[in-house]
């Protein structure tokens, strides 16, 4: 018996999030094990009713469980952020879900906008580094010559680049601040590296090292330092833009590819698109230890709500990474196996060129597995 929870979201989540447990509740009826889920209303909905985003409460209960099932965020009536920060990234924090992984797999009979390639050219795994970066909230904006006394050092390299005294001559200035830790880079780079060791051996780092060479700089460090535990495993440098190239004109060459968080937050989208569309794509946020959480890395669509025509593949898949982390690793493959099933028989939703629902999707591979396909 597993316990996990689960979090619809806003949009098409609950639509989405239900279709995959049914798929999960096959599964471990197949293979022998059973889920037990606890729902919880946590979104948009609630947060415009009561002002509540994620309570106390909420992130105690919910650090119980070793997996989070969660659907999607984001509501147009809703200001842009204040969803995404005050849940998503509250979550990622509290269970330092320090990993963020993305497989990018092209499945047979789904279609890449790269020419001349096919399923054995796409099938790689980023690791990002999920909790630093440019994305700790460090920074401010501001206006009035009294508060931007607080940035000297960026007074002092205006006035000797541009001329420009920014207590004075600025309008309005706006400052973000990058860390970068050898602590959470040696974790993250531990995690990839032993993920690789179980591949093809083949670990790429990716950071911008030559330009931003005090945080990426360390990273580049940590990245040595860690290549010299895994003599087996063959490592090469990529700088951010280059790596872009090269997922588009040879992704063959990728196995493992670990990069901070911000890079790693662009490429996947990339890496979406040439797998097939966001509807493939699926995200585990991972801490090995603790809580983790699994989740399509597509939108919550507000415009497509309830109305069963949302594409749950990439859902169902972040439901097969959620029962690996389980360690039901045979069910998880056949999971993904399924999904590529479902493809081969055209039960797909209008994205992929098909006509079926939401629901229908989900209901067709659960049938596929307790078949024992």
């Amino acid at each position: 018996m597993y316990k996990v929870a689960s979090i619809g979201g806003d949009g098409i989540g609950p639509e989405i999030i239900s279709s995959g447990k049914t798929v999960l509740d096959a599964a471990g009826e197949r293979f022998g094990f059973d889920i037990e889920w606890t729902d919880y209303d946590i979104g948009a909905d609630r947060y415009l009713a009561t002002g509540d985003l994620i309570t106390e409460e909420e992130l105690a209960e919910l650090k119980g469980y070793r997996a989070i099932y969660f659907g999607a965020i984001g509501d147009d009536r809703v200001t842009p952020g204040i969803l995404e920060k005050g849940i998503l990234l509250a979550m990622r924090f509290a269970f330092d879900q320090y990993i963020n992984l993305r497989p990018v797999r092209m499945l047979a009979g789904t279609q890449t906008p790269l020419a001349g390639k096919g399923p054995d050219d796409i099938d790689f795994v980023v690791v990002r580094e999920n909790t630093e970066d440019f994305y700790v909230g460090i920074g401010s904006r501001f206006t009035g010559g009294h508060e931007k006394k607080q940035l000297e050092v960026i007074r002092d390299l205006y006035q000797v680049r541009f001329g420009l005294d920014v207590t004075t001559d600025a309008e309005e200035i706006a400052y973000q601040i990058g860390i970068i830790t050898k602590e959470a880079s040696a974790r993250v780079m531990d995690y990839a590296f032993s993920l690789a060791m179980t591949r093809e051996k083949k670990v790429s780092s990716v950071d911008k090292a030559n330009v931003l060479s005090d945080v990426y700089g360390l990273w580049r460090d940590v990245f040595t330092e860690t290549a010299g535990r895994y003599p087996e495993v063959t490592t090469e440098f990529n700088f951010v833009d280059a790596v872009t190239m090269w997922f588009v004109k040879n992704p063959e060459w990728f196995d493992v590819v670990v990069t901070p968080n911000m890079f790693g937050d662009i490429i996947t989208d990339l890496g979406a698109m040439i797998q097939g569309g966001l509807g493939l794509a699926p995200g585990g946020n991972i801490n090995p230890g603790g809580t983790s959480m699994f989740e399509p890395i597509h939108g919550s669509a507000p415009k497509y709500k309830g109305m069963n025509r949302a594409n749950p593949l990439a859902t169902i898949w972040a439901g097969s990474l959620l029962l690996d982390h389980l360690g039901e690793h045979t069910a998880a493959a056949s999971v993904v196996s399924a999904i590529e099933a479902s493809i081969a028989a055209g039960t797909t939703t209008v994205d992929l060129g098909g006509s079926s629902g939401t629901k229908e999707v989900g209901d067709w591979i659960a049938g596929y597995l307790l078949k024992g396909h």
